[in-house]
């Protein structure tokens, strides 16, 4: 039996729930490791690495060159990828200025909303506002200048939006690996002039290119391919209550590797974009995370 396949049946063999928690763990691992590398290399320079990365591996993976997408193919994907990669960059901007946990709750106001807009419902209007609501209290405790870092977690929540509607279209291709892998080529190349002058200090030291392409490895190729296992295992609204531990897990990621303890209102609020997350509509579940 070969390594891959032997790989391919453990995954299939394991609790769903189990693998989403090493799929989230390791997205935010990958997040505490660009944290880390701001000190070195601006955020900028990291978000551009990470998407090179991520790109590098799925290329060599999945070889889209022996695939043909027709001109019209070509252009979604192209848009996908593009969303996938600015929603990257404004990330990593956002956690240079917020604690992670926090950062990663107000993005998540990107996904809740398509659910409650896609499905109109009472129960969406209200997880809509909760989330609202957490987000805002989040917002309200952070520190004199933390409104930059509000502001790019927002917009890094709606080009997850984008990047879901997009997606659901992508995902209609036959080639889906494939299209991810040019989408994210395409999305290296959008996002180049912000993150291509920030390398210099990563040029001159291999180790903190390696760790920065890696976070595309943990952040990007490892939680995907994860999310299209559980996905196949368990149905789309089981799958979308899942999303709620993503918030909580990336606040643990938080303490545990950089030593950002959130306070009890602070708290509160990523407790109150988790339930949001848990509520969603069956209708309209949040779509997988590939990148956050």
């Amino acid at each position: 039996m070969t390594g891959e396949r032997r790989l391919s049946e453990t995954l299939h063999g394991a609790p769903p729930e189990a693998l989403f928690a090493v799929g989230a763990v390791s997205q935010y691992a990958g997040a505490a490791i660009a944290v880390a590398l701001f000190d070195h290399i601006a955020a900028a320079g990291v978000a551009w690495l990470r998407v090179l990365g991520a790109d590098a591996i799925l290329v060599a993976w999945r070889r889209p060159w022996r695939h043909r997408f027709a001109r019209v193919e070509l252009a979604w994907i192209v848009a996908f990828g593009s969303a996938l990669a600015i929603m990257n960059l404004a990330f990593y901007l956002a956690i240079d200025e917020l604690p992670l946990g926090n950062a990663v709750a107000i993005e998540f106001l990107g996904p809740i909303a398509v659910a409650a807009f896609g499905s109109r419902s009472r129960r969406a209007a209200f997880t809509l506002a909760l989330a609202v609501g957490g987000v805002l209290l989040i917002a309200e405790v952070q520190p004199e200048g933390s409104a930059r870092g509000v502001a790019f977690a927002l917009l890094a929540g709606t080009a997850w939006a984008g990047y879901i509607l997009l997606g659901h279209r992508v995902a209609r291709f036959h080639a889906q690996q494939e299209a991810l892998a040019v989408g994210m080529v395409a999305g290296a190349a959008v996002i180049a002039v912000f993150g291509v002058p920030e390398l210099g200090p990563a040029l001159d030291q291999p180790t903190l290119l390696l760790l920065a392409l890696a976070t595309g490895l943990f952040s990007n190729v490892l939680p995907y391919g994860i999310d299209q296992v559980v996905m196949r295992k368990i149905d789309r609204y089981r799958f979308a209550v899942l999303q709620a531990m993503l918030p909580a897990t990336a606040v643990l990621v938080g303490v545990v590797a950089l030593g950002q303890v959130p306070s009890w209102a602070e708290l509160l609020g990523v407790a109150a974009v988790a339930t949001a997350l848990a509520l969603s509509d069956r209708r309209t579940p949040i779509p997988e995370v590939v990148t956050g």
